[in-house]
């Protein structure tokens, strides 16, 4: 509207308006995001720099945010805390990994036994998950939109070979998140390790495996060479949902029109980033298997343990905290509709097609 009227008053020789007219709708301003990923990853820092450059392209230019990757002006798991205080404007992070701050948090990246990434997206953007997490992320004075998804992450690496629970107790093992809970409730003691710390860890024998992403990224980083065993499949993370955390004071300094162009480069972001793996694990998982490691399928026994102990979890913090309960309790329904759904379509579909996979197409 406001821009209909500038025009008009240009064509009657308001044109002396037009300098300060437009450059208070398209003004420049300057964010800095650090991220919690490091920057040897193509995949989530990837998407960092994807989002910044497409927030660039959205405002001419006008809107630009410089990203840092983990460690280099925040420590990768204090990206939230920059972000509350104010000391960066955004950060690209995951909610789960303020498990400390705030247990409900997880459910904004993902649980054990938990949501695809579709059903993640729907439950954050049509199944009130949305509200919620804006509810949580209001007491850190943020607001967070999702940006990407690594799909579904394999269990992990292992130096020796998992047969039974028992196999699990006294690893330390580096997991995140709720999936930390899970594992020490197994007997296992797990470890918060950033991601570009994980490596040293493994080689100098302070961890005795390590659950990151998937063969892409896990490749890349290295982990076959300190470890032989790779298990699958990803009960424990079907999928993690990143985050553009914004600090809220510096949210609402933005106009409309920025807002939108975060909201839409963030979108963007999140389709090319879950393509991305989907395309390149299955490659990265047929070279670390030329190269000698072991791919193994985790023992029903165990995984039925593990969802046991999800379950007992998730159980104790909704016990303890209404807040967190009120959290479950919408996912938990939405997860179960969706379960339904998958068992009569998406689901039973894609069973016949693995059965078939040598007869069909």
């Amino acid at each position: 509207m406001q821009r209909r009227r500038f025009l008009t008053l240009a064509g009657a020789g308001g044109a002396l308006l037009s300098a300060p007219v437009v450059a208070q709708e398209a003004p420049t301003i300057n964010w800095r995001m650090p991220s919690s990923f490091p920057r040897s990853l193509d995949t989530v820092w990837g998407a960092a720099e994807y989002l910044t450059k497409r927030v660039s392209d959205l405002t001419d230019g006008k809107f630009t945010i410089r990203g840092f990757s983990a460690g280099e002006i925040v420590p990768p798991l204090q990206v939230l805390d920059a972000v509350q205080n104010g000391t960066t404007e955004c950060g690209h992070t995951a909610g789960f990994y303020y498990l400390g701050k705030e247990p409900a948090l997880s459910f904004d990246t993902g649980v054990p036994f938990g949501l695809t990434p579709r059903q993640q997206t729907a439950w954050l953007l049509h199944g009130g998950g949305g509200a919620l997490m804006d509810e949580l992320y209001a007491r850190f004075n943020a607001l967070a939109i999702p940006c990407g998804n690594t799909g579904a992450q394999m269990g992990g690496w292992f130096r020796k070979e998992i047969k039974t629970v028992d196999d699990l107790k006294g690893l330390r093992i580096r997991t995140p998140g709720m999936l930390s809970m899970v594992y020490e409730k197994l007997g296992a003691i797990p470890q918060q390790v950033a991601g570009s710390d994980i490596y040293p860890a493994m080689e100098k024998g302070a961890l005795d495996a390590v659950e990151f992403v998937g063969p892409y990224d896990d490749e890349k980083l290295g982990f076959a060479k300190v470890a032989s065993y790779y298990y699958g499949p990803g009960v424990m993370e079907l999928g993690a949902n990143l985050c553009l955390a914004i600090n809220r004071d510096s949210w609402a300094k933005l106009p409309p029109r920025y807002q939108e162009a975060l909201r839409a480069a963030s979108a963007m972001a999140a389709d090319d980033l879950l393509a991305k793996y989907d395309a390149n694990n299955i490659v990265a998982l047929k070279r670390l298997v030329g190269q000698g490691v072991k791919l193994k399928s985790w023992p029903r026994e165990v995984m039925q343990a593990m969802q046991s102990a999800t379950k007992q979890v998730l159980d104790d913090y909704a016990a303890k905290s209404p807040q967190f309960a009120k959290v479950f309790t919408s996912w938990r329904e939405f997860r179960a509709d969706q379960l339904l759904w998958n068992s009569v379509n998406d689901g039973a579909a894609e069973n016949y097609l693995m059965a078939t996979r040598e007869k069909g197409l």
